[in-house]
């Protein structure tokens, strides 16, 4: 495999507080600790020689490999296929539990399904992004690399009474790095546990490895059974949940918008951002998909921790809600660049941090209380204060809709006019006003339902524009997005998708505020306050 593989090419295994990400050569290339935005220790996916990485193969370049996951779980199995054998390499991170630890494992088992493998293991750890030296200390039980604070204890799996040496392990230490061998026949197996903040290594006995197996599978399998979905996408459909699970931050309920950082939109380019922050926007749609699923404790889990945003408000520039926030609430997201790493085949620079996280992005108001609105009728009620916190928001939304934003686009080149934001400030005023009438909550909000998009009409394309004073034909997303949401009324050619798809024109009535306040009971017209 080259240096840097595809990133299609991984699998994702996790804790629900941090997670990992396994190449089908069987490298953990990716691994940040203790948190899903802590510094990385393994980053060899952004800097194949700085970066670090965990890396379990066969002993030969002769190999096929394929990945699987372990049916309805979180453990990846990377199979490799040799002249020789038949070898697999299981990986899981048992689940750390809903307080903030500092303590995570990474499970690695080796096991010859036939003939026989000699497995080499390299294990390369490049702490604080690669920039803080660490040490290795060797014992007979293991092994401790540390650095600025940071611990990392290899507990191989095996009976204490028995030498690493008679076990067949093969040890060789390279500088603070270290390389292992094993061999194994067929039916035999092996295995380690690399532990953060796991004090001196010892011995993990078989039994307490099977343990750690059967509760982790267990947990995955159970979780995986409360999904309401019975279609025939079923397994599609619950690995695509046991993802968001998988960026889920236990302790508070967020959802990171992805658990990597620096990957670039295309190879070479620049717009390599760090994703390992909970979007307003990103987690309230994955929220929702849950939602549907029947998994209300991950909605409700969110909601607390949205709610505290909002009673918060720390926003300044992006209105009373930042776009984003780290997984514990704190919006301290500078940006700054990694210039010691090449980046992804030489996609630089490599960003952690993220400079948009102040930008005024009006969509997201609309997407969060569209969320709350759903967990409501589901039975996930807030209580008054809750409601107080969406009320000053809702009047907020009221004043600055028509504000220019840099929008769902992140420009950082100046504020628009974006179609998109105003019509979801529409859905906030909407769902505020529903949820005003589902409860016994006083408001002022008998003439909040007024979203702004009246500017928001192409004459050339007869249809909408991304955004007032520009011609730009590239947002089928946000289209499809306004029936559902309850903006306009189903089978409107305006407003839907054309059959030919993107570059095709819509065509239909003009779209303003007037036509559809006049056309439609549930539409916008502006209202005076």
């Amino acid at each position: 495999m080259e240096r840097y593989p595809n990133i299609s090419d991984h699998g994702l295994i996790g804790d629900l507080q941090t997670s990992a990400l396994v190449s089908t050569d069987g490298t953990v290339d990716w691994f940040c600790c203790p948190r899903f935005d802590s510094p990385s220790v393994f980053a060899s996916l952004l800097d194949a020689d700085r970066g670090g990485y965990f890396r379990i193969a066969p002993d030969t370049s002769d190999y096929v490999s394929r990945q699987l996951y372990f049916p309805d779980t979180a453990m990846l199995i990377t199979r490799f296929i040799t002249p020789d054998g038949v070898g697999e390499v299981t990986d899981f991170m048992p689940v750390a539990g809903n307080r903030p630890t500092d303590r995570h494992r990474l499970v690695r088992l080796l096991r010859t399904v036939r003939g026989s493998m000699r497995f080499v293991i390299e294990i390369k750890p490049r702490f604080g992004y690669g920039r803080a030296p660490h040490k290795l200390e060797l014992s007979d039980d293991g092994a401790v690399f540390s650095a600025d604070g940071m611990e990392l204890t290899l507990n191989p799996v095996g009976e204490r009474t028995v030498p690493l040496g008679e076990q067949g392990l093969g040890v060789e230490r390279h500088g603070d790095d270290l390389r292992l061998t094993r061999t194994l026949r067929e039916g035999e197996t092996a295995g380690m546990v690399l532990e953060s903040m796991g004090g001196q290594p010892r011995r993990i006995p078989p039994a307490e490895l099977e343990r750690l197996t059967e509760d982790t599978t267990r947990f995955w399998r159970t979780w995986v059974g409360h999904s309401t979905y019975r279609g025939r996408w079923r397994e599609m459909v619950a690995r695509s949940a046991m993802t968001l699970k998988l960026m889920t931050y236990a302790p508070t309920g967020a959802l990171v918008a992805a658990p990597t950082a620096g990957l670039p939109e295309m190879t070479g380019g620049e717009r390599n951002w760090d994703y390992r922050f909970t979007w307003i926007r990103d987690a309230s749609f994955s929220v929702y998909a849950l939602l549907g699923l029947g998994y209300a404790e991950e909605a409700a889990g969110f909601g607390r921790w949205l709610r505290d945003r909002a009673e918060e408000s720390v926003g300044e520039a992006s209105g009373p809600l930042k776009i984003m926030y780290r997984v514990d609430g704190s919006s301290d997201l500078a940006e700054e660049t990694l210039d010691h790493y090449e980046g992804w085949r030489g996609s630089a620079p490599v960003r952690i941090g993220n400079g948009a996280s102040d930008q005024l992005q009006l969509d997201i108001y609309g997407e969060a209380m569209d969320s709350i609105y759903l967990a409501d009728a589901r039975g996930l009620g807030m209580a008054h204060q809750g409601w107080r916190s969406l009320a000053r928001i809702t009047d907020w939304v009221c004043d600055h809709w028509d504000q220019p934003e840099e929008g769902i686009w992140e420009t950082r080149g100046g504020r628009m006019d974006f179609t998109y934001g105003r019509f979801q400030c529409w859905v906030a005023l909407d769902r505020a006003v529903r949820l005003a009438g589902r409860r016994p909550r006083q408001a002022q909000l008998a003439s909040r339902r007024s979203a702004p998009c009246g500017n928001g009409w192409s004459a050339a394309f007869r249809g909408t524009s991304r955004h007032g004073g520009l011609e730009v034909d590239d947002h089928s997303h946000e289209l499809r997005m306004r029936e559902p949401a309850g903006f306009v009324p189903g089978g409107i050619p305006s407003f839907g998708v054309p059959p030919a798809g993107r570059g095709a024109r819509p065509a239909g009535p003009g779209f303003g505020g007037s036509a559809w306040g006049r056309g439609w009971s549930g539409g916008i017209r502006r209202s005076s306050r």
